[in-house]
């Protein structure tokens, strides 16, 4: 019997890159044993009779038959080919398989079609209990992170988790069970079971969570939705004897019950290089209606749009901006404002000391904007082209923000007028590396402007690292 092999693919990481392969090239023609099963090998109309998965142990079939389904829509071999590498594709994303190899054949035996075909997957589960250590990177902070994870749980791609990260700033420990939804992905259930302890020496403040949460993640349309609800125990402390009396005032235990939403569309190629394309990303925040000491309403938006010119170099705009309105005639909680400045924000001026403070510590604010006009040109004479130098770019920016408390007696015109006084700014230049696709490291000159009393300024050399850059 003749039969046709689909060569495998290396194993695809479940946020990998596609391949691009051409399916012609995935095809190795054996001889023939009969001159009409070679037929089929043309563009002649095919049949996929039969789709077989072999490998299965824990794996509940009916999860899969969504994945590949497309394969018995195909008409002729070269479709059949596309159709199961997408299959193939789809399977090692669910993050329950270590390998998906690919066998097409010949129909055989009863009932069998002169031009039918059947596809068959061999896969290779994960391990029922794998464990993970790396290093991660946050906004001007480094984590070491332990994990253990039991993968494809109950059969259908669930996943739990146990983290447990120490940090220069954040210690925290939780554990998280997610749960997709068949023939959807990334429609989802995340449930978490979380502690953090976090420390913020910009406002000499200590602060240590205790929570837990759900939250349902789908698409509509082009653009991703998160509904979450959030129960927290907050512990608030001093962290230094010169803590001024304003954060010695919010010390103390509250509780925090919350409903909130975010959505996001992204177009861009990259998260952390992008050429072209634009992000917009929307949350809103409720907290009080379902309990807790805690009540306000808190909206903020972020705004990115890339656009690429000459000679590789990509013109950015970025746009920030958010709203803290306490409720029931309370008071906004210094955990709960806006926090700005830094080298991940407004660069040339100190983490997070923009704004409200009092005796040297930032207390945050309950309304912001921020803005950046960013140039990336890769390196002078292009050194590693196509390699090393390629996770480097050059960077010049304009920064701009501003970050106060509003009197909400007043109207969006007194808002609007709060909100510009006072404007900070800084320029500058400098060179950006890429950490994978997911962390930046910056090295910048700045130029701060706009320096208002109470701030902290950096004057000269900045140094970033963070996963989110205005």
């Amino acid at each position: 019997m003749g039969a046709v092999h689909a060569k495998s693919l290396d194993p695809m990481p479940m946020h990998g890159r596609d391949l691009g392969m051409n399916p012609d090239d995935m095809i190795q023609v054996p001889e023939q044993e009969h001159e009409a099963k070679q037929e089929i090998l043309e563009n002649k109309d095919v049949v996929v009779q039969h789709v077989n998965i072999q490998g299965l142990g824990r794996t509940k079939e009916d999860l899969l038959g969504y994945e590949i389904a497309e394969v018995f829509h195909a008409k002729n071999l070269i479709d059949v080919m596309k159709k199961a590498h997408v299959a193939r594709l789809k399977l090692l994303h669910l993050g329950i398989f270590k390998e998906v190899e690919v066998l097409i054949d010949t129909s055989d035996g009863a009932g069998a079609l002169p031009n039918g075909l059947d596809v068959i997957f061999e896969v290779t589960e994960v391990k029922r209990l794998t464990g993970s250590y790396n290093t991660m990177v946050g906004n001007n902070e480094g984590s070491m992170v332990l994990g253990l994870k039991l993968p494809n749980m109950l059969g259908r791609a669930e996943k739990l988790t146990f983290q447990f990260s120490y940090g220069t700033k954040e210690t925290s420990y939780g554990l998280s069970f997610f749960k997709p939804q068949p023939g959807c992905f990334a429609r989802n259930l995340v449930l978490n079971l979380y502690k953090v302890t976090g420390q913020f020496p910009w406002s000499s403040l200590k602060e240590t969570d205790r929570g837990l949460s759900g939250e349902l993640n789908f698409p509509v349309g082009r653009t991703s939705h998160t509904l979450k609800w959030e129960g927290v125990w907050r512990e608030l402390g001093c962290l230094a004897r010169s803590a001024s009396f304003a954060v010695r005032e919010e010390s103390g235990h509250s509780l925090k019950s919350a409903l909130s939403h975010s959505m996001s569309v992204d177009s861009r190629n990259s998260a952390i290089f992008p050429n072209r394309g634009a992000l917009l990303r929307i949350n809103q925040e409720l907290a009080g209606y379902t309990g807790g000491d805690a009540s306000f309403l808190k909206e903020d938006f972020e705004l990115q749009v890339n656009k690429h010119l000459f000679m590789d170099s990509v013109l950015s705009a970025s746009l920030w901006g958010g709203m803290l309105y306490p409720l029931a005639g309370q008071t906004s909680s210094i955990a709960d404002r806006f926090y700005l400045g830094g080298p991940t924000s407004v660069r040339g001026f100190g983490m997070y000391s923009i704004g409200p403070q009092s005796e040297g510590d930032y207390l945050g604010g309950e309304a912001y904007w921020a803005g950046g006009l960013h140039l990336y040109t890769p390196l002078p004479f292009r050194p590693g082209k196509g390699g090393f130098g390629d996770l480097f770019r050059t960077h010049f920016f304009l920064n701009a923000g501003n970050l106060c408390n509003l009197n909400y007696g007043e109207g969006p015109r007194a808002h609007l007028q709060r909100l510009a006084e006072g404007l900070r700014w800084s320029y500058g230049a400098g060179v950006v590396l890429r950490l994978g696709n997911i962390a930046r490291l910056e090295l910048n000159y700045c130029v701060p402007m706009g320096v208002q009393s109470g701030d902290r300024i950096c004057d000269g050399v900045q140094f970033g690292a963070g996963i989110r850059f205005l």
